[in-house]
C-alpha cells in the first residue's frame, strides 16, 4: 500500500474554476492518441502524420462552442483533455500567460 502524499493533487488550487475562465486550455495543442475517438472533421494531420485536434482560424480548438466556451465533444474528448486538471499548476500557468498577474478565480465572480 502506498501512503505517500499525492503532490500533484495537493498542488491543485480549488479556487481556480473553469467557470471563471475563457477556456484558455482550449488553445493548447492536443495530440491525439490511438484510443481517442473524435469526429474526423476535428482531426488535423500534419506533414509527418501526427494527429491533433483541429483549431479554428482564431486559434481555439474547433470543438469549442464559441457561444458558451463549452466542449461540443465533452463525453468523447481526448485523453489529454480528460487528464488536464482544473486549477493544476499547468492550468494556472496558462492562465498567467493569458491574464497576466491576476488569475480570475471563483472568488472574483462574487
Amino acid at each position: 500500500m502506498n501512503n505517500l502524499p499525492d503532490l500533484y493533487a495537493e498542488s491543485v488550487d480549488p479556487g481556480v474554476q473553469c467557470t471563471s475562465c475563457e477556456a484558455i486550455c482550449c488553445r493548447l495543442t492536443v495530440v491525439l492518441m490511438p484510443d481517442d475517438h473524435v469526429p474526423s472533421w476535428l482531426i488535423h494531420r500534419d506533414l509527418h502524420g501526427m494527429e491533433t485536434l483541429a483549431k479554428g482560424e482564431d486559434g481555439w480548438c474547433a470543438a469549442v462552442n464559441p457561444n458558451t466556451s463549452g466542449c461540443t465533444i465533452y463525453e468523447d474528448r481526448p485523453a489529454i483533455c480528460r487528464k488536464y486538471a482544473m486549477g493544476s499548476p499547468s492550468c494556472r500557468d496558462e492562465r498567467h500567460k493569458w491574464y497576466g498577474a491576476s488569475i480570475p478565480t471563483a472568488v472574483h465572480l462574487l
